[in-house]
């Protein structure tokens, strides 16, 4: 998610989930041919296993940014097909490539041939006036016939025309059903749904039909969501920290973001979340709103925040329902 998903966000929500892919923000093709490399790619080993989400629409700019994306060590490159952002839009990347199916099919060839890594497609069901059941069935059946062997659905169209991208994330209903009966139409590709997904409830009920599931907005609003992911779905039983723990956990990477030259404020946004739902939640993310900006701020304002919500004895981890 554009301006959410970072390397700080993705190093606060390891400390939750060890074995969750991560991914990161949507970083375009000119970008990471042009730019600052080390800023916009670079990440921490503890991310681990994360994939790189790339935007663009030209298939040998896709794969040169696909070879030093792997380069920098991703696990996954992933090309989106679903961002409805108006400067998406200008670029002739994310969702309007809903309507150019045979294009992302060549763009994809293009990264495969670039990488040894996984390359994966996230998209929407359609844009506009596209009728989801041809539109979502022909973007599978042309990735796939390219070697892409797993499609991330958003089970929401996109409107181009009429709706701001933060009205995109809601206002268009979602349509489950749609991507559940992909997956049966094309059982050997792996289908991963993504839209409107708020509990571990609701992703046991949509493992029934799909083969995964992608958390966007619930996981970074509510991180502690992700605590219950290892145990229920990787098998993992390794006790994990509780919240304050996990925060204490996170102050040493906070002092040396510090020490290089990152703001408190680009880290602490992030982990606002972290005590929804709990006594002293809201005195928390007050404490960090209004501190953490300031100049000179520094990792005593999450620890003064963190004395504001009483540490709960036999936390458990976040469960279903």
């Amino acid at each position: 998610m554009m301006d959410w998903t970072d390397r700080h966000d993705r190093y606060f929500l390891r400390l939750i989930t060890r074995h969750a892919l991560l991914y990161t923000e949507m970083v375009t093709t000119g970008a990471v041919l042009h730019g600052d490399r080390e800023r916009l790619l670079g990440f921490d080993p503890a991310e681990h296993p994360v994939a790189l989400q790339l935007g663009g629409s030209d298939p040998a700019d896709l794969a040169e940014a696909a070879r030093i994306g792997e380069g920098f060590g991703y696990d996954e490159i992933n090309l989106n097909v679903g961002c409805p952002s108006d400067r998406v839009q200008s670029g002739r990347f994310g969702a309007c490539l809903m309507r150019e199916p045979d294009l992302v099919a060549r763009c994809i060839a293009a990264m495969r041939k670039a990488v040894s890594v996984p390359v994966t497609v996230k998209c929407r069901i359609g844009v506009d006036e596209q009728d989801p059941e041809v539109a979502l069935p022909r973007m599978a059946r042309a990735v796939r016939e390219e070697g892409c062997e797993t499609l991330i659905v958003h089970a929401r169209k996109a409107w181009l025309e009429g709706l701001s991208p933060k009205e995109n994330r809601d206002v268009p209903p979602l349509d489950y059903p749609l991507v559940y009966r992909l997956k049966q139409a094309m059982p050997e590709m792996e289908i991963v749904i993504n839209g409107g997904i708020e509990s571990l409830a609701a992703i046991d009920a949509h493992f029934v039909h799909v083969d995964g599931v992608m958390l966007g907005r619930a996981a970074y609003q509510t991180p502690w969501l992700l605590s219950g992911i290892d145990r229920l779905y990787f098998g993992d039983e390794t006790p994990l920290p509780s919240r304050h723990e996990v925060l204490a956990r996170f102050l040493p990477y906070i002092e040396r973001e510090l020490a290089k030259g990152t703001h408190l404020h680009a880290m602490t946004r992030h982990i606002l979340g972290i005590f929804q739902g709990c006594p002293g939640a809201r005195a928390f993310r007050r404490h960090i709103s209004e501190n953490a900006p300031r100049p000179g701020a520094d990792a005593n304002v999450v620890r003064q925040a963190m004395k504001l919500v009483p540490e709960m004895q036999g936390e458990t981890l976040a469960e279903v329902g």
